[in-house]
C-alpha cells in the first residue's frame, strides 16, 4: 500500500442533535473548500432521537403522520443526503467524513464502496459476517441491514455518511419504512451477537479501518485513544 498523502482530521461529538451536526459538517465543507490544506475531517457521534428523509424519500414511508412522531420527542428532517428515510438514535454510530475525493483520487460510487467496506471490516473485527445487496447502499448481515449510508458531494466533496447500529433502540425504525424497501429487516451488533458491545471499542475500529482502506493518516482529537 502506498504511503498516506492526506490527513483526516478525526472528532468524536458524543451524542449530539441532527441539527447540530449539520452546521459542524457545513463548516468543514466551507473549510474544504476554501483551502487545498488539510485533505478532511471525519466525525464520529450518536444522534437523539431523528427520522431523516433524503433526497429520494417518499413521505409515504412515513408509518405515523410527522406530527404524531414529533410527539414522540424524535425529530423530522428533510435532508439532502442520498437515500430515502432512516432513524437515528443513541447506540447508533454515525460516521459523517467530509473530504474532497478528488484528494482521495474517489468517485461517488467508489467513495460509497469504501465506506461499506469499512463498515464490513469492523463488523469483522467483532466476529460479525455482512457483506452488501446490490442496488441498495449500506451494510447487511443474515438478511437484515445494521448499516446505512447514505452522502452527498458538492463541488467534489462528501458530506453525510454511515450509521451502524451498534446497540440501538430498533423501535425507533418500526416508524417509518427503512430506505423505502417494504421487507427490510433492521439489527444491531448487540442483537447479532446477543452480548454488549461498547460503543468506545467500535470507534476505535472505525478509526482504524477508515485509515487503511482510505489509506489516511487520522489526526485524532476530542481524547480519542
Amino acid at each position: 500500500m502506498d504511503k498516506p498523502k492526506n490527513t483526516v482530521i478525526c472528532q468524536y461529538l458524543n451524542q449530539i442533535r441532527y441539527e447540530d451536526a449539520l452546521t459542524i459538517q457545513q463548516k468543514a465543507y466551507e473549510k474544504i473548500k476554501l483551502s487545498n490544506g488539510r485533505s478532511g475531517y471525519l466525525f464520529l457521534l450518536e444522534h437523539s432521537p431523528v427520522i431523516t428523509n433524503g433526497r429520494f424519500g417518499n413521505d409515504d414511508n412515513f408509518v405515523l403522520p410527522v406530527g404524531q412522531i414529533e410527539k414522540l420527542g424524535i425529530e423530522v428532517y428533510k435532508s439532502e443526503r442520498g437515500g430515502d428515510l432512516t432513524y437515528h438514535g443513541p447506540g447508533q454510530l454515525v460516521a459523517y467524513p467530509i473530504i474532497d475525493l478528488r484528494a482521495f483520487n474517489l468517485g461517488v460510487k467508489a467513495y460509497i464502496t469504501s465506506l461499506e467496506q469499512v463498515l464490513i471490516n469492523l463488523l469483522s473485527e467483532f466476529g460479525i459476517d455482512s457483506d452488501r445487496r446490490e442496488g441498495y447502499p449500506g451494510v447487511w448481515t443474515g438478511g437484515e441491514k445494521i448499516a446505512s449510508i447514505g452522502v452527498s458531494v458538492k463541488n467534489g466533496i462528501t458530506m453525510h455518511g454511515s450509521a451502524l447500529n451498534v446497540s440501538t433502540d430498533l423501535e425507533g425504525f418500526s416508524l417509518i419504512v427503512p430506505c423505502g424497501i417494504s421487507d427490510v429487516r433492521v439489527t444491531s451488533m448487540e442483537k447479532t451477537l446477543g452480548a454488549e458491545v461498547q460503543m468506545k471499542d467500535v470507534v476505535k475500529s472505525f478509526i482504524r479501518q477508515f485509515e487503511t482502506v482510505f489509506n489516511t493518516c487520522i489526526d485524532k482529537e476530542n481524547g480519542l485513544g
